[in-house]
């Protein structure tokens, strides 16, 4: 009778199937580890940017509110910083506002009158601001953001010389 003996030709295959599974879920998860780790630096430089946006606006905000338009020079407003709760991040913003032209308003246009003498003198308003997340130091979450802004005032024509 002829006995047939798997078991010495099987010793140690699960042994090997069993380190290479191992093998595969430890870089699969490995993987997933620096996939939320780059999506949590995408979240951060995101907000961060959203940060720099909002003091953008509120730069834009505090330009028109002043109603400092000056139709001979470029209008500062100088820079200032917006501190953060968690003194970890400051957000810096100058805004300026620079007269770019001026446009008669055509007769009837205007609802005063007949619109002789009525000009439309156009500004853009642009603010700058910077969200640094180390005050002091320079790192890959930093952001900046500009915007500008178009508008016009309606007055009296210029008098020309």
């Amino acid at each position: 009778m002829n006995h047939i003996r798997l078991h010495k030709r099987q010793s140690g295959a699960a042994l090997v199937v069993s380190l290479m599974l191992l093998v595969v879920i430890t870089v699969l998860a490995i993987s997933g580890m620096n996939t939320a780790t780059t999506e949590l630096a995408m979240a951060r430089n995101a907000q961060n940017y959203e940060n720099a946006f909002q003091a953008a606006e509120t730069g834009l905000e505090q330009a028109l509110s002043q109603g400092r338009f000056n139709t001979l020079a470029a209008t500062n407003l100088g820079q200032y910083v917006i501190p953060r709760p968690d003194n970890a991040e400051n957000e810096t913003v100058t805004a300026q506002i620079v007269f770019e032209d001026s446009t008669l308003v055509p007769d009837r246009a205007f609802s005063l009158g007949v619109g002789s003498g009525i000009a439309a003198y156009h500004f853009n308003a642009t603010a700058t601001a910077e969200s640094v997340r180390d005050v002091g130091g320079v790192t890959d979450r930093d952001a900046s953001a500009v915007h500008t802004q178009a508008f016009y005032v309606v007055g009296p024509e210029a008098p020309t010389l």
